[in-house]
């Protein structure tokens, strides 16, 4: 029989994400990150002028935080052990939205913070890549958690089967992220690991299914 599934994101659900690169754009670049709603891409000013920095050079930015600074994400509070704690239940794999070619230095990162598990990268909705992750281990039951709403959606779509919890363990942002369960898109939204590990223990082993 096979064995429960755990498919996680990373960026702001095990690791710190938009907090070290605001302070990689102030201190290397003079860049401003304030994130005043749901908006990433309006967050982001020139400190000298105010100017919005248009799209390119977001996407550049990035791009460069991921090739360069990745060292500078640490463990959000509890998902260390929270993501460990359901290996011992469940196979646990990390899917990421990262060009392939990152994939090795993403699970070396988390290799680096105590987390050892396969990684999967994606661009885009997030269902095809899932689904193709279940095809492949053909769990006994699935929980996917992910910090962005339109993740959830993309895969109550197409596995609405699965096991769906929006997790946003940074503060800066979790607050204008849109609530994927209250849009009917996810089982449950919790912020914290504390509070998030009971439920997951419960989904894997078939105790809220029905939530």
């Amino acid at each position: 029989m096979t064995r429960p599934l755990v498919i996680s994101d990373c960026d702001e659900v095990l690791l710190h994400m938009v907090a070290p690169y605001r302070d990689w754009l102030g201190e290397q670049h003079g860049i401003d990150f304030v994130m005043e709603d749901s908006d990433f891409g309006k967050a982001m000013r020139y400190a000298g002028t105010g100017d919005p920095v248009p799209g390119p050079e977001i996407w550049r930015l990035l791009g460069l935080f991921f090739d360069t600074e990745m060292h500078r994400q640490q463990a959000i509070s509890g998902a260390v052990e929270g993501i460990n704690a359901l290996a011992r239940h469940a196979d646990v794999v990390i899917l990421t939205n990262l060009n392939d070619d990152r994939r090795d230095a993403r699970a070396r990162q988390l290799m680096d913070v105590g987390i050892n598990a396969r990684v999967f990268t994606n661009q885009g909705p997030k269902g095809p890549a899932l689904k193709a992750i279940l095809d492949e281990y053909q769990p006994s039951r699935a929980v996917f958690i992910d910090d962005l709403p339109q993740h959830h959606g993309s895969v109550m779509e197409i596995a609405p089967h699965v096991g769906r919890l929006h997790l946003c363990g940074e503060p800066m942002i979790a607050r204008h992220i849109d609530c994927a369960h209250v849009k009917g898109h996810a089982h449950a939204r919790i912020d914290q690991w504390e509070h998030a590990l009971p439920w997951l223990m419960d989904r894997i082993h078939g105790v809220n299914d029905d939530d």
